[in-house]
């Protein structure tokens, strides 16, 4: 028996505007269960608009949003988790407190609301600070309290709009630990962020827009793949044998990069046979074919996106 996996989120040639102008035009994608699915793009492009939508807080001039394969219903809803980019917590309440009374809403009874606010606040070592009252904590410790309030009713759908905004290099590491793990549980995880380190190293397909219209959208080693510089990393054990590679026909370019040294190979130059060239003239220790950052891939992208 084979199980056929459900799209979590589907747009369908979805457009919207606002006085007359385009913020999203025929934007269609689609996340599937279980994924890490990254929402980029620069200021002003349209992602918030998208999540909005994708929450139904607006509606769109055409095309369709399904969420979990029908139309977003009020039960459904209560599956759906929601980082916003701006902070919207109770400042005047207490850690515990709020964070039970925001799983209440979603349904969750009282009792597991309460376990589940301990669990979480001791796993981000928070617990010290359950009576404290939100204005009473750091930026740094607001984010997370932020995170939690996202998944403190155990959502199957988790949307984080600039989850490490504020965070320092610590507790960015502790938060996208923890959104693999919850990948890793069967969570879908939609991710909006500026931040495209992490966007590489958490994501497993992605949707970058730009003025509104879909300028890349696929699996992330894909991406880059495509958009490979056709170069290649080799480490040798000894120095003289650089002088050994200049030597080999069919490269074009060479650039030193400390202990490693990066190959431009010519046009129509067969990898595998630059590499058995290079295994007979040097004692190769490393050999890898290079793909850029998607951070790289970003810019070059939007730097191509003509002026309107």
């Amino acid at each position: 028996m084979y199980l056929i996996l459900m799209h979590a989120v589907e747009f369908e040639n979805v457009s919207k505007s606002f006085s007359e102008k385009n913020i999203l035009e025929n934007i269609s994608f689609s996340v599937k269960q279980g994924e890490i699915f990254g929402l980029l793009g620069p200021n002003g492009a349209g992602k918030t608009t998208l999540i909005r939508l994708l929450l139904d807080i607006l509606r769109p001039d055409s095309g369709e949003i399904r969420v979990f394969g029908d139309f977003l219903s009020p039960a459904a809803k209560n599956r759906i988790g929601y980082l916003p980019e701006e902070r919207g917590l109770y400042k005047k309440t207490r850690l515990l407190d709020m964070l039970v009374y925001l799983a209440q809403l979603k349904g969750m009874p009282e009792n597991q609301a309460r376990l589940n606010a301990e669990s979480l606040l001791k796993s981000l070592e928070l617990d010290h600070y359950k009576n404290k009252k939100v204005e009473e904590l750091s930026k740094g410790m607001q984010q997370k309290i932020q995170f939690l309030s996202a998944i403190i009713h155990e959502p199957e759908l988790l949307i984080l709009d600039e989850p490490f905004s504020g965070l320092d290099p610590v507790n960015t590491k502790t938060v996208m630990v923890r959104i693999l793990g919850l990948k890793a549980s069967g969570k879908t995880i939609v991710l909006s962020t500026h931040m495209m380190e992490q966007a590489q190293t958490l994501c497993d397909r992605i949707l970058m827009l730009s003025k509104g219209r879909r300028v890349l959208y696929g699996p992330v080693d894909e991406i880059r793949k495509e958009h490979g510089k056709n170069s290649l990393i080799v480490e040798f054990a000894e120095k003289g044998n650089l002088n050994a590679i200049r030597e080999i026909s069919g490269i074009k370019k060479i650039i030193e990069h400390g202990k490693s040294v990066e190959l431009f190979p010519e046009e129509g130059i067969s990898v595998q046979l630059l590499l058995e060239e290079l295994v007979r003239k040097v004692n190769l220790t490393r050999f890898e074919k290079t793909f850029p950052s998607l951070n790289e891939i970003f810019i070059e992208t939007l730097e191509s996106v003509p002026n309107e």
